[in-house]
């Protein structure tokens, strides 16, 4: 029996010479069109570029949809007249809007806007995580035009997976912020 037992050791040892070749990790790989952005002019008091590969749903009057339907995701813009409430309380309610997702978020990263020669100001909020919103921003004039606006997933959130689409979209939400003109 030890015999029998020496030469089945003897043989799984021999057996299990083969080189061993480590594979690296694959990882998705997604590609979306090249930004371009075209010029949106609406009967709004306001105007802005958005990505050409987008679609504007301009179904709620000057509370506008940006839909990438390619991406299954949509970014909400929500008008408010200054004139018809106090710029602190507006301001109270995006920033509090934002930070309602610190439950589920990783971290939120604050860009502010600055924009003195043509009156824009604002703040980007980028929200890392399973967060409902991945991203989350408001721009103004304080004087009289506030806008709103938030990125969704027509998904439930799961940030690894929708990572290079965030990026993606970050992108148009920084060109909508950097050309916003007011009438």
């Amino acid at each position: 029996m030890r015999f029998l037992t020496v030469v089945f050791l003897c043989f799984f040892i021999l057996a299990c010479n083969e080189e061993v070749v480590v594979k690296p990790a694959a990882k998705l790989r997604l590609e979306y069109p090249e930004n371009t952005y075209k010029k949106v002019d609406v009967d709004c008091p306001y105007s802005f570029n958005m990505n050409a590969n987008a679609t504007l749903n301009t179904d709620h009057g000057c509370n506008l949809d940006i839909d990438y339907p390619a991406m299954n995701a949509t970014i909400y813009l929500t008008y408010q007249s200054v004139k018809n409430h106090s710029i602190d309380s507006l301001l109270y309610d995006a920033q509090k809007l934002t930070y309602d997702h610190t439950i589920k978020a990783n971290k939120i990263l604050e860009q502010p806007r600055v924009d003195s020669i043509n009156n824009v100001y604002g703040m980007f909020y980028m929200i890392d995580g399973n967060a409902a919103t991945q991203s989350q921003f408001y721009v103004t004039d304080s004087v009289k035009h506030f806008i709103t606006g938030s990125l969704y997933f027509k998904a439930k959130p799961n940030f690894d997976s929708i990572y290079p689409a965030v990026m993606y979209l970050r992108k148009d939400i920084r060109v909508l912020m950097e050309t916003m003109e007011w009438q």
